[in-house]
């Protein structure tokens, strides 16, 4: 990951809340070719040491690489939006303000039992705020049983972590107050998470 050193984001807690809150990540892997997947991801642990774990389909062109000891990428990736430069007091260049964090991981396949372990974690974690939420157990028996062959889960272990935040750090109060005010304007949830995040992360840099 490019990372200039005044967006890099070294702080544990940072990291592992930035994963958790944006568990939906990139999946990337070589094959033949580079393969890319868009899956949940989830944590067991925590901010000091911590593993993750997802799943993929058999039919998954990933599916076939998969193996103990191999690296895998998972890319967690944030709110980002592009940054007008007529949107600063003085003319400059524009640009895209991002965060994202890079897990480099080794695989580990998971047993029948851990995989349908991970599943209810998975559920749970995704049905607990539901209305009426419908967890793993109260799924039929046997549409689990034909499911649960068509999937593998694997557990990641972190070997290194990259995490960056592009906030518009060290800009003059005008124009961050200009971009947030701009951003917020466009009024969708991208732009105005994105707002959020470069307010709170300007605030802390004062």
């Amino acid at each position: 990951m490019y990372q200039r050193d005044k967006y890099k984001k070294r702080d544990k807690k940072y990291i592992y809340d930035f994963i958790k809150n944006h568990p939906f990540a990139t999946f990337v892997l070589n094959g033949e070719r580079i393969l890319a997947t868009h899956i949940p991801v989830l944590t067991k642990g925590n901010a000091e040491n911590f593993t993750l774990f997802a799943h993929i389909a058999y039919n998954n062109e990933q599916y076939q690489y998969l193996k103990d000891g191999i690296e895998a990428l998972l890319i967690f990736q944030g709110a980002h939006d592009y940054v007008s430069s007529s949107w600063y007091k003085e003319k400059d260049i524009s640009t895209w303000d991002y965060s994202a964090v890079h897990v480099n991981v080794k695989l580990k396949l998971q047993t029948r039992e851990e995989l349908e372990q991970s599943l209810e974690e998975l559920v749970a974690h995704f049905e607990q705020d539901q209305e009426n939420p419908i967890y793993y157990k109260d799924l039929p028996k046997e549409m689990l049983q034909d499911h649960l062959p068509l999937i593998t889960g694997f557990w990641c272990e972190p070997v290194k972590i990259e995490a960056i935040a592009k906030l518009h750090q060290g800009f003059e109060q005008d124009d961050l107050k200009s971009v947030c005010r701009l951003l917020q304007e466009k009024n969708n949830p991208m732009s105005n998470q994105l707002k959020e995040d470069i307010e709170k992360e300007n605030r802390s840099n004062r």
